[in-house]
């Protein structure tokens, strides 16, 4: 008996003993757990989100069900583009605190955005019903119920809108277009009239009207509710804009222009409104073949009013680049970079404007400044390369795409294949083929359908003499990639001409010339070449002389014309 009392005892020592270790244990976990939860927050908060992210993740590796840490590293998944690890990170955190708004919001709007809008609906659906003064959760609703394509119950879900907010134009508006999704014009204009009626003072319901009307072809009822809509407020300088429309649609170009022309000198009139109106009018112009100059003085007119717009002076400066008024429309850019240098716009125009009229050192000033403007921007180095490239300060341009590499994202692996790719050509250009080389080779890990890199690489060898099986591969990849090229045939030809193949040779040169539209002399040279090689040496003195007089100059050249013999060109 003494015994049985003694061990009993010890069993309940025991027992509370390790109750009461779970507990500390437990304890313990929970103060490591919130240490590096709060951590991860105050990193998130001073903005280092590495460290956030890491903090995060340890705490979650502690606690796998604690919501909040499930939903904070969901925002980082989806800063990382892993939407799909956000949306499971979301469901987690809402299984395990099911009853939180927050985590079951973010979770419907995530799932929207992504496209999966059966989810969103449910999750939505469940909100409304719980928290119906949350009035905003039925527009979610009946937007993702439209992506679904459950276009009646979107309408059941801005019905319950109206309930709550009333009657506006942006629901009447979204149920106009379901039912006319539904194919119930009917209905689809009892919103609008709806409108009209609630508010008959408000010209613009009548306009909306008409406007719906003429997207239907309804001439006759569009103009009955614009002279409505006139009726109504004289002086609304939307009617001017919907009339102009009218006379467009009704193909009356004269009335057509004079509204516009008047509604671009309404002072009523919000210059958006009158961008857009001048942007149709030019899209018109250029659909009936009319000149884009008629809109010239209607731009000077406008910037006259809004001297501030850069929009309109970009929007001029394009129509006037359209126009080859060059430096017209240079001015136009300039002054755009002035009033807001930051505005990368403006100097894309700029650059393209100089690129298109071959003024070099005006594209390197410009790049050089957008450099500094736009320091991650890869496209400024590209173009300050060429510039340098162009004035053949290889040593600069060679630099300048280095520097480009560096703030190429690695997941654009084609523009930094590009990038490897000019590198290569300026190498060649300085003499140092190894560089060359080392250089194509890099750019075709990054992209190894890059057509110039393949076909500069293959005629650089083949001019060298070297990897000939190499070169032969990478050209006919090329021709391949484009059949009708007159460059690459040249190359493919210059190949099998270098390993004693003219009969190849000759078929690709006389496809190149047959498909060359530049008229180049350096085919007709090659060609030359290749016929001589077959045994025609008259008519390779022929081509010879034929590309001395399209413009070839040097003394190889020649030299061949001279002594009607092939000679080979040691820069070729």
């Amino acid at each position: 008996m003494f015994k049985q009392l003694i061990g009993g005892f010890l069993f309940t020592v025991l027992l509370l003993t390790n109750i009461t270790e779970v507990k500390a244990d437990d304890a313990k976990k929970q103060r490591k757990f919130d240490y590096f939860f709060y951590e991860g927050l105050n990193l998130k908060n001073a903005g280092k989100y590495d460290a956030a992210f890491d903090a995060f993740t340890h705490a979650l590796s502690i606690d796998s069900t604690a919501a909040p840490v499930l939903y904070e590293l969901s925002s980082f998944y989806m800063q990382l583009q892993r939407p799909d690890k956000a949306v499971e990170m979301l469901k987690q955190a809402v299984d395990n605190d099911p009853s939180n708004f927050t985590y079951k919001m973010a979770l419907a709007t995530l799932s929207r955005n992504m496209g999966m809008y059966g989810e969103a609906v449910e999750v939505y659906e469940e909100l409304a019903g719980k928290y119906p003064e949350k009035v905003e959760l039925n527009f979610y609703l009946a937007d993702a119920l439209t992506q679904q394509g459950e276009i009646g119950k979107a309408i059941d879900a801005y019905d319950a809108l109206e309930l709550s907010v009333g009657m506006n134009e942006g629901i009447s508006m979204q149920k106009y277009r379901l039912y006319m999704t539904l194919e119930q014009p009917g209905k689809a204009f009892e919103e609008i009239e709806k409108l009209a009626a609630k508010y008959p003072m408000d010209a613009r319901y009548q306009l909306i009207i008409g406007d719906l009307y003429l997207e239907k072809g309804e001439t006759d009822k569009a103009y009955e509710a614009y002279q409505k809509a006139n009726t109504i407020d004289p002086g609304n300088p939307y009617f001017i804009v919907s009339m102009a429309n009218y006379y467009e649609a009704t193909n009356d170009k004269q009335a057509a222009e004079t509204q516009i022309r008047d509604a671009l000198v309404n002072d009523k009139l919000d210059v958006e409104t009158k961008v857009n109106i001048l942007s149709r009018y030019i899209v018109r112009l250029q659909s009936s073949k009319d000149s884009t100059r008629s809109a010239n003085p209607l731009f000077e007119t406008l910037l006259e009013q809004h001297p501030e717009e850069t929009e309109l002076k970009l929007m001029y400066g394009s129509l006037l680049a359209a126009q080859d008024k060059n430096d017209e429309a240079r001015f136009q850019f300039q002054l755009v970079t002035e009033m807001e240098p930051e505005n990368p716009s403006a100097w894309q125009q700029l650059l393209n404007l100089s690129l298109k009229t071959q003024n070099i050192p005006e594209v390197i000033r410009i790049c050089q400044k957008c450099i500094e403007l736009f320091p991650d921007a890869p496209e400024y180095y590209f173009y300050l390369g060429i510039g340098y490239y162009q004035e053949e300060n290889y040593p600069k341009a060679l630099e300048t795409y280095r520097q480009g590499l560096t703030v190429i994202p690695e997941a654009n692996r084609s523009l930094k294949s590009d990038f490897y790719g000019q590198i290569g050509d300026i190498s060649y250009q300085m003499g140092d083929m190894d560089k060359a080389f080392e250089a194509y080779d890099e750019a075709l890990k990054y992209n190894d359908k890059n057509i110039v890199v393949l076909n500069n690489y293959a005629y650089f060898l083949s001019v060298a003499n070297t990897d000939l099986k190499k070169a032969e591969r990478m050209s006919a990849q090329t021709i391949k990639l484009e059949p009708e090229n007159a460059t690459y045939l040249d190359t493919y030809a210059w190949i099998f001409f270098r390993q004693g193949n003219y009969t190849l040779a000759k078929f690709y040169i006389e496809s190149a010339l047959e498909k060359d539209t530049t008229g180049s002399s350096e085919l007709v040279d090659h060609y030359g070449d290749i016929l001589y090689m077959t045994g025609n040496k008259e008519k390779a003195v022929e081509q010879w002389k034929k590309a001395k007089e399209m413009g070839k100059t040097g003394d190889v050249l020649d030299r061949k014309i001279a002594e009607e013999k092939y000679i080979e060109d040691e820069n070729e």
